[in-house]
């Protein structure tokens, strides 16, 4: 049952990759502020929560799930519970990021529990499924794909985890989360929750693209704008058993990559407009300090002196300023004081 997919490096896949590459560099280029990060990266998680929840169905508007994560209801309701579930999960994997963390039964299990906690029967929770399902056109109710049997689930989803940690440096980061993400789907592992859990293991085999505002990127978005296209992307149609060696990954892939090219395009506006800020905006003199800790690993004031005629009095004002935005630190003492970065 070796999972090897079937797709081909079209010149659109290319494109977006080296688009990818290059607004992920732009991005990586700029420091903003924690300030502005930690208010940036709590609208993200809203929005990643409303928009995973909505592509299943839930009919809270992202006002109101905003509502829920600041202000947990005393009586919840199941679209609520949902909210509050993947708001959990995410959270907790955000916590993983960064860390080695192995694509394995154990974590695909964890992050199925979360999701679908108080939502479905306890045997139900974080394990495979042992029943036949189906799934349906959501327009029509019209049953339009045929999932693998219970059987075969645990075996092919080792197989998944085998290709994805096989491959994790030989294939593309965003690739290869593409591959994992529709592979996952095909299978359809779970009675229910398939879809918000695959979405959080995607967004944590993405974080391996190397995005320093990764915590700013929720992908889950671009889904939610046109979630028919998602599940016409993502989906297959007919038996697994008669359709499986057939199935090519291409189309999903350039989908895939589109979306995000999207989310990376709407998280650049996004820190585009934090620089009207006047107690967070960077200055031509912040920036070469920045500039110049990067490229010599640190700074002193003799330094400083030296890329600008600013007085040291007022020197001192700009270390203090890139401090307290929780850009760099202060290392050293009395004149054996240095700068580096946070």
């Amino acid at each position: 049952m070796e999972f090897n997919p079937r797709y081909t490096i079209t010149s659109k896949l290319l494109d977006n990759i080296k688009q990818i590459t290059k607004i992920k560099t732009e991005l990586n280029n700029k420091r903003f502020p924690d300030t502005v990060k930690m208010r940036l990266e709590k609208s993200a998680i809203s929005l990643s929560v409303h928009s995973s929840t909505s592509i299943e169905g839930n009919p809270l508007p992202l006002t109101e799930v905003k509502k829920i994560l600041k202000n947990k209801p005393d009586h919840i309701r199941d679209s609520e519970r949902e909210v509050l579930n993947y708001n959990d999960a995410l959270v907790h994997l955000q916590k993983l990021l960064g860390k080695k963390t192995t694509i394995d039964n154990k974590l695909v299990l964890d992050i199925h529990k979360r999701v679908v906690a108080d939502l479905l029967p306890g045997e139900k929770l974080g394990s495979y499924r042992s029943v036949p399902v189906v799934v349906n056109d959501p327009r029509t109710g019209e049953t339009v794909y045929l999932p693998p049997d219970a059987k075969d689930v645990a075996p092919l989803m080792s197989d998944l985890f085998e290709f994805v940690n096989k491959n994790e440096e030989g294939i593309d980061s965003v690739i290869l989360a593409g591959l994992f993400h529709k592979q996952f789907v095909i299978i359809h592992p779970f009675a229910d929750g398939n879809g918000r859990t695959v979405r959080l293991l995607t967004k944590l085999l993405l974080a391996n693209m190397g995005l320093d505002t990764f915590n700013l990127f929720s992908f889950e978005n671009y889904y939610n704008k046109n979630v028919t296209k998602y599940f016409q992307s993502v989906g297959v149609f007919g038996n697994y058993y008669e359709i499986k060696d057939d199935i090519d990954f291409t189309k999903w892939l350039e989908y895939f990559t589109d979306g995000t090219i999207d989310e990376l395009l709407r998280v650049s506006e996004e820190l585009k407009k934090v620089g009207v800020d006047p107690k967070t905006t960077l200055k031509d003199h912040h920036q070469k300090i920045l500039k110049y800790i990067e490229e010599h690993g640190f700074i002193t004031d003799a330094d400083y002196s030296k890329l600008t005629n600013r007085a040291k009095a007022t020197r001192a004002l700009d270390f203090d300023k890139l401090i307290k935005l929780g850009l760099i630190k202060r290392e050293g003492k009395g004149r054996a004081t240095y700068y580096t970065l946070k």
